[in-house]
């Protein structure tokens, strides 16, 4: 037993973490007896592996699942109300590490998000940082705080606007109505809906082709649309020629011109 993640006999979870095919990292986070009610050590743990992902240049891509039926119910709230009082919720946004709702430092990786079941409040806070989300049929969206007398502060006021549009976005965060996989699609939260039993392979199988790209190649092209996001269109564009002399200067770049001459697959290496 892990005394530290033990109190008074409660579990307070984890985020568990494996290597697939040498490039995915996939982080599963485990507390299903509580929904997957996130728990403060429950956060350093991702924290933890998002700044291993990001800082890793052997990994190339990142999933984020759950074990049990549900994705999570959000922020186990009682354990985190002395931090929210001292407005440490965020953790000074994570000291300079790589913060998973994407509001302090960010992934440098492209992570594709598998959720299901419950999957309330700081779960579509983490899942709108990602990239990719693929949702089971069963899923049931909720951001609830101004029920609980506080408001969202991982990210949703922002990113259901952008994914969603303004009027989307109220309709739902104002309401703190529950709703399914099919209108998360409508509004752009998620990519697609497939059966809860293939919810966790179908975000795996897009990490695999998205590592079928150059690595390198792969990241620019997230950070520039980021940094259109973050910093507008004309920033956007002005990086474009000194991103692309540095990928042409990579090894990835003659194995693309050469496979394509070849008419093979590349073996890109990340260099």
């Amino acid at each position: 037993m892990n005394d530290d993640r033990y109190e008074d006999g409660v579990f307070l979870g984890t985020v568990d973490t494996e290597v697939v095919d040498g490039h995915i990292l996939t982080m599963a986070i485990n507390r299903p007896a509580k929904y997957n009610g996130f728990t403060p050590q429950m956060m350093d743990d991702m924290v933890d592996a998002f700044t291993r992902l990001h800082e890793d240049p052997n990994l190339w891509a990142g999933v984020i699942h759950a074990n049990g039926d549900h994705f999570t119910a959000g922020l186990d709230l009682p354990r985190w109300s002395e931090r929210m009082k001292g407005g440490g919720e965020g953790g000074e946004r994570r000291g300079g590490r790589i913060d998973p709702t994407a509001l302090g430092r960010s992934c440098s990786k492209p992570i594709i998000s598998a959720v299901k079941g419950i999957t309330y409040t700081l779960g579509i806070e983490m899942m709108l940082a990602g990239d990719i989300v693929v949702a089971a049929d069963d899923c049931r969206f909720r951001q609830h705080e101004p029920l609980r007398g506080i408001h969202a502060t991982g990210g949703a006021t922002i990113r259901m606007v952008q994914r969603g549009g303004w009027g989307n976005a109220m309709y739902h965060l104002l309401t703190s109505d529950e709703f399914g996989a099919h209108e998360a699609l409508r509004c752009g939260f998620v990519q697609e809906v497939v059966a809860v039993d293939a919810v966790f392979g179908r975000a795996l199988e897009l990490a695999r082709v998205i590592c079928e790209g150059a690595p390198l190649a792969v990241q620019a092209t997230k950070a520039a649309s980021r940094r259109y996001v973050v910093e507008g269109e004309r920033s956007a564009i002005d990086a474009f020629s000194a991103t692309q002399a540095e990928l042409a200067a990579t090894e990835d770049f003659t194995e693309g011109i050469a496979s394509f001459v070849e008419r093979r697959a590349p073996k890109f290496r990340g260099c």
